[in-house]
Formats: structure tokens, sequence, C-alpha cells
């Protein structure tokens, strides 16, 4: 699983370098389209995305992008007589709040983007909002954004993934299940850190179970780690939920492991199963982890099928990261289907608001949710020593 995963990474952004990011469109479909398009050449719609390619959070970035190409060249190779095409310019932002924010601005003012597309994280997705908000503009598809960008003060963000309160909610009901009542929380001392957080006490209020027995929110980059997880330790959790990514969550769990503990871990989907698996290896058995779109493995399930044909084709793996980016690459792509060719942000964005319950190949999805989403399914999985994906 990791080392095939690192040895496409290091393909897959040496190459298509432009204007200091990558750029993807499919050239047969675009010369086709030229042709057979009525009225002239293709409207090209160019989604514009800032994502971590390098930085902590730089293999699920890396994997949701990745994922997000291979569904614009599925989209210009389906379209191609439509008129419409899609062109995806993707900026590194190193996981920055503040380069996501530049890039932002950048991908809107200076390269004309007729929307942001999947900016990856809670802090970057939020300074994607507020670009997007104060230029006119519309962000689709943020990873991992706060609850708080899904309200009606933010009606030009649209969500292809579930909520951080419908994983929470999850998490917290299979814990009762099992009669884990004394639960703890750990996860990183940043936007992400504070939004699991958030979505997890009201998931607990909502159905009525005890408190938090202890709570460590611990700076990613610092040596507080230790103290905190002692601190949790102390107040006897039966689990452990963690909202951090690979690099924290990998940590606390071996401290707390090599210290005695022997409760259950419970992560979100955020962490990222390969880079978790790459750090921990064997030590990842018996986590369970929260994700919100279908197991990227061979099924039956239509998108998933497609996804994996699209593979074929490249020096990818499959991961639910980059599933994930096609599937949003794949709405994307119909809402600009839907609105056709002459749209404007207006008009795009009417066509994404009536968007609540697209079936994307056997997978439903609601561009336009409250907090609560009962469109979509979210698993809980957890992998074996050896790699293998349980339910």
């Amino acid at each position: 699983m990791s080392t095939s995963r690192r040895e496409w990474l290091a393909k897959a952004y040496g190459a298509a370098l432009w204007g200091g990011g990558i750029a993807s469109m499919a050239g047969p479909a675009m010369a086709q389209a030229t042709k057979a398009a009525a009225g002239g050449a293709p409207r090209v719609v160019l989604l514009g995305q800032s994502v971590p390619l390098t930085g902590g959070a730089s293999e699920i970035g890396s994997a949701f992008a990745a994922g997000s190409r291979l569904a614009v060249t599925d989209f210009n190779e389906r379209n191609a007589a439509s008129g419409i095409q899609l062109k995806l310019l993707q900026l590194d932002d190193g996981y920055d709040a503040a380069r996501a924010a530049a890039n932002a601005r950048t991908l809107l003012g200076t390269n004309k983007a007729d929307m942001l597309f999947g900016f990856v994280g809670t802090a970057s997705s939020e300074a994607g909002a507020n670009v997007a908000t104060q230029q006119g503009s519309l962000l689709f598809a943020p990873f991992a954004a706060s609850d708080n960008l899904r309200g009606a003060d933010h009606p030009n963000v649209f969500h292809v993934r579930p909520g951080m309160i419908d994983e929470a909610l999850k998490i917290v009901r299979q814990c009762a299940t099992v009669g884990q009542t004394r639960v703890a929380l750990v996860g990183d001392d940043d936007a992400m850190g504070r939004a699991g957080l958030a979505a997890v006490e009201q998931a607990i209020a909502e159905l009525k179970l005890p408190a938090l027995v202890a709570t460590a929110l611990v700076p990613p980059d610092g040596d507080k780690l230790g103290a905190a997880l002692k601190g949790v330790q102390q107040k006897s959790p039966q689990a452990i939920v963690l909202v951090s990514l690979s690099g924290t969550t990998a940590n606390a769990i071996r401290t707390l492991r090599k210290s005695g503990y022997t409760g259950n871990f419970m992560a979100f989907s955020i962490v990222g199963i390969d880079p978790l698996y790459a750090t921990l290896g064997k030590d990842i058995g018996g986590i369970v982890i929260s994700q919100v779109v279908p197991s990227p493995r061979p099924s039956a399930i239509p998108i998933v099928k497609e996804y994996l044909a699209a593979l074929d084709n490249s020096d990818q793996a499959a991961s639910y990261e980059g599933l994930e980016g096609f599937i949003a690459a794949k709405a994307a792509g119909e809402a600009v289907r839907r609105a056709g060719r002459g749209f404007n942000t207006a008009s795009l964005q009417r066509t994404m608001t009536g968007m609540t319950d697209y079936d994307v190949g056997g997978f439903r999805i609601n561009l336009r949710p409250g907090l609560r989403d009962n469109v979509r399914r979210i698993d809980l999985i957890s992998i074996s020593a050896d790699g293998r994906v349980l339910r």
C-alpha cells in the first residue's frame, strides 16, 4: 500500500508544470471539441485548485489532486462534442492557509478561474471560501472544511463530502453501541482539530451521551504530545477519538500503546489511511477510521469501477483520497454540464443548489446540505496488521 503510493507520487508531480502549478486538460478531446462544438471553439471552464503537494498533508493532497485530474480528463473525453471542456489548474499551498488565500486570489484574479475547487485542509478551505466570497465566486468540494462553511451565510460553498458532524455522529454512536461511555479526544491544535472537537461535542450532546472525559489539542510540530497523552490516559478512557493528520495520530497511538493503554482508537477520514499505514505498519491493526466515499478496491459500484478504469491508464495507486478527488471533479463537471455552455456564476450557483440528490454512479451526494446529511453513507473501517481493509 505505502510503497506503491510513494512510487507514483514521485512521478506524478514532475510533469506538466505551468504557471507554478499543474494544468490538466485532455488534448485529443480538446481538438475534437473544437471541431464539433456548434458556434466555434468550446467553452473552457477553469477549475482553480489550491492543494498541499508538499508539507504535512502532501500525501492526502497529492492523491486528491491526482484523482481530480483523472476525472477532468474523463469528462473531456466523454463530452468532446458538447462544446464544454474542463481545465484544472493546481497550485501548491504546502498546507498553509495564507498561501491558500494567496493562491485563491491568483486563481480568480490572474488566471480568471470560473470557480475555486478542491481546497484541502480546514483552514485552507476557509481561506478559499473567504476569497471566493470577496470576489463573487464559488468554492466547490473543499476537503475537510469546518461545518461553519455549511451554514446559510455561505451559499457560494458547495460540499461533496459530508460534514464533520456527520462523521462525529457515526463515530460517537459506534462507541455508545459497544458500551464505551468514557471517551476522550486528542487532536492537532489547529483549525481542523478545533472543528473536529466541536463536532464530537455536538454529536455527544445530540445523542445525550456522557461528556468527553478528557481533551487534548496539541501543536503538531511541538514536544507537548507526551505530557498531554499522560493527562488523557489518567482519565481511563475506553476509546480515544483522534482528529489529526497521520503524524500526530501515529505518534499518539504508539505512545499510548507503549504506556500500556488497551482501549480503542477512532479516527476521522482526514487522517489518510495510506500515510497512516506507511508510518505505523503492522501497528495500525485495530484502529477504526470513518470513510466518506466507498472503498477504492474492486467492487460492483459504478463510480469505483469508473475510477479504477481511469487508473489503468495512469501511474497512480488506488486510494480513498484519489477516489474522493475523482468524485469531486466529476460532480463539478456534471454541474457545469447542467448549467450549460452559456452559464455565469449566478446560474451555475443555482444549478449546484438544486443538486441535492445526485447519483454519481451508485453513490449519492448532496451539494446543498445543512449540518445533517442523510443522503450520504459513512463507513467505519479498520486496517489489519497486514494492510487489509476490514469492515
